[in-house]
């Protein structure tokens, strides 16, 4: 099954503000989990890379990090990065510029980081504009689509390996909708990328304070 890309900004200089990969010569590569921390799926995933010795790099939902902070520490202690990916995980073309905003900075106040992922791959130029200047609006090149009930998990370990470059940027979810697929896929796909000389790096980033 075709992968699933990132949302298209035709606006050449839009898109320019993106991180879309993280092109080196050492064939790093850079594996991300968006919609954390859950409770049991998160503590399987830090077990994972913990077993093939990588990092990995978490876009948390604010909201999830108060409800399960022991478990957002957990990622931070293990060796992890965290990353902003909203308090309520807005989609940022049907709500009003000021929500979006004061929705991020919201999870500012709990994920010190200045990496953002805007969920569903989705912001308006002046929500861009406003935040750019902070963070370093981190988006993708590999979408696993672990979460796509109509992708099964061999599709979804197939969506990662099949498409990996050097610098590639793979985004799988901890979440209760992605479980199944992701960690089937997710084992099996880093195995797979050590074995062709990758290497598996986290997303350089700043504190905010």
């Amino acid at each position: 099954m075709q992968i699933v890309k990132p949302p298209l900004y035709s606006d050449k200089i839009l898109a320019k503000s993106f991180v879309w990969r993280i092109p080196n010569n050492k064939n790093k590569i850079f594996l991300t989990f968006d919609d954390g921390p859950t409770k049991e799926i998160t503590n399987s995933i830090i077990k994972i890379i913990s077993d093939f010795d990588i990092k990995a790099t978490f876009f948390c939902i604010g909201r999830n990090v108060d409800r399960l902070s022991d478990i957002y520490n957990k990622i931070i202690e293990s060796g992890n990065v965290a990353g902003n990916h909203s308090y309520s995980h807005l989609n940022g073309w049907k709500v009003k510029y000021q929500e979006y905003i004061n929705d991020v900075e919201l999870s500012k106040n709990i994920i010190n980081s200045n990496l953002f992922r805007p969920p569903y791959g989705k912001i308006r130029p002046k929500q861009l504009r406003a935040l750019k200047s902070n963070f370093k609006i981190v988006m993708w090149d590999v979408l696993s689509g672990d979460y796509n009930y109509k992708q099964s998990p061999i599709d979804v370990y197939k969506n990662v390996v099949n498409n990996v470059k050097s610098g590639s940027i793979i985004v799988f979810h901890d979440s209760d909708k992605a479980k199944k697929n992701m960690l089937y896929a997710l084992p099996k796909a880093i195995e797979n990328l050590l074995k062709k000389g990758f290497v598996f790096d986290v997303i350089d980033y700043n504190k905010l304070k």
